[in-house]
């Protein structure tokens, strides 16, 4: 990569960095990306009903067509006296860049977009190039990814989440379970008179407990993790709680559904209702509403499901020589642990998908995030070798 390209890559990625752009306040950050890629040369530059934004670089024609996705928000600063350097400032220093979405994932995005620059310089590309910038990720894994794909019309998808370089041929997906106990009130005088929803969500859990996490080679395990609990009314004084209400977060492996993941929930519930006439309870699925700064707004239901490649298959097998050839050999074959929009493009569409980023995944929502210079000028390259094999 030459020194000048270089400088306009890190240059880019600063300013992004730079660009506060927490879930549903992404417009200065589309804003931005917008004149970059029109200046940088793409041929189209579009930004659709949820706010995306999407670049286009044409290729010759009879190739294949390949989206590389990355998503633009990032989650909100918690504490910023915990941080040694601004947030927002995009500070460079000992070769790194330092700031809120380095790596998670402005730093991926901005490798994207300077290498489908480059290869519209190249005019190498036998098929067309996409660039995605999708909103809301953070909050809803896969949701804004739709539109983009129904616009692209991808056969190939690339996401950019991070993975040190590796390539990445699956996720597990993930499912927001939320259960609630139901009680009678009382004065917590004579509780006697009441049912007390917290004992009853306690009874609950001690069995849900006791649930087997399912397991896979590649994926690793189908966790099952207690997130959150509250009782109704809150605060309770002198109440024998009404409702109590728990979210579980649970990791999914692929081939699971809805109805297999709430199976053994309802077997409980059934169990234990026949066992307590006064036991009452129920769970779902949760949904969160959206509502992403161009005014789109609707309702994601947070089962994403879990993808996996053929480790073995040519896809992999081609993509994996490309990043070898350029000097990646230390590259190998891996697996998110988190969720990415590839929930959508594969885990849904069943389009090819692969991960590959700059970066660790446990860069990702911690103080004093950062980005290695070195691995974002790297991932340029492997973004470019990338996008040249598969729309051969």
């Amino acid at each position: 990569m030459q020194n000048r390209d270089k400088e306009l890559l890190i240059d880019l990625c600063t300013k992004m960095i730079q660009t506060p752009s927490m879930s549903g306040r992404e417009k200065d950050l589309v804003n931005l990306l917008k004149r970059e890629m029109v200046s940088l040369g793409f041929d189209s530059v579009n930004v659709d009903c949820m706010g995306n934004i999407v670049g286009k670089i044409e290729g010759k024609k009879g190739g294949k067509t390949v989206l590389m996705d990355g998503h633009l928000d990032t989650v909100p600063i918690a504490n910023r006296s915990s941080w040694s350097v601004e947030p927002f400032g995009g500070e460079i220093k000992e070769g790194k860049i330092y700031g809120r979405g380095a790596s998670d994932m402005k730093g991926a995005l901005a490798a994207m977009i300077y290498a489908a620059s480059l290869l519209k310089k190249e005019g190498s590309l036998k098929g067309d190039l996409y660039v995605s910038g999708t909103v809301y990720e953070e909050l809803a894994e896969g949701y804004s990814l739709e539109p983009v794909l129904e616009a692209t019309n991808p056969n190939i998808v690339i996401i950019g989440e991070a993975t040190n370089l590796n390539l990445n041929v699956g996720q597990r997906g993930r499912a927001q379970i939320v259960l609630n106990t139901y009680g009678v009130p009382a004065h917590s005088a004579n509780p006697h008179k009441g049912v007390n929803a917290v004992l009853q969500m306690m009874v609950l859990l001690e069995e849900i407990n006791k649930i087997a996490s399912p397991l896979c080679p590649y994926l690793g395990r189908g966790e099952l993790v207690l997130t959150d609990i509250i009782s109704s009314p809150y605060p309770g004084a002198s109440v024998i709680p009404e409702v109590c209400k728990v979210t579980f977060d649970r990791r999914l492996l692929t081939g699971e559904t809805k109805k297999s993941v709430l199976k053994p929930f309802l077997q409980l519930i059934d169990r234990l209702t026949n066992e307590n006439s006064y036991f009452k309870a129920d769970v779902k699925i949760d949904t969160i509403p959206i509502n992403t700064y161009a005014k789109h707004k609707g309702i994601h239901e947070s089962f994403v499901p879990a993808w996996l490649l053929d480790r073995s298959s040519e896809l992999v097998r081609n993509s994996l020589d490309a990043l070898k050839r350029i000097g990646l050999t230390d590259s190998e074959i891996g697996t998110y642990s988190f969720c990415t929009n590839g929930s959508r493009s594969a885990g849904i569409r069943n389009i090819p998908t692969l991960g590959f980023g700059p970066s660790l995944e446990h860069q990702a929502h911690v103080v004093d995030e950062y980005i290695e210079i070195d691995q974002l000028t790297k991932a340029c390259s492997g973004y470019m070798a990338l996008a040249k094999v598969l729309t051969a």
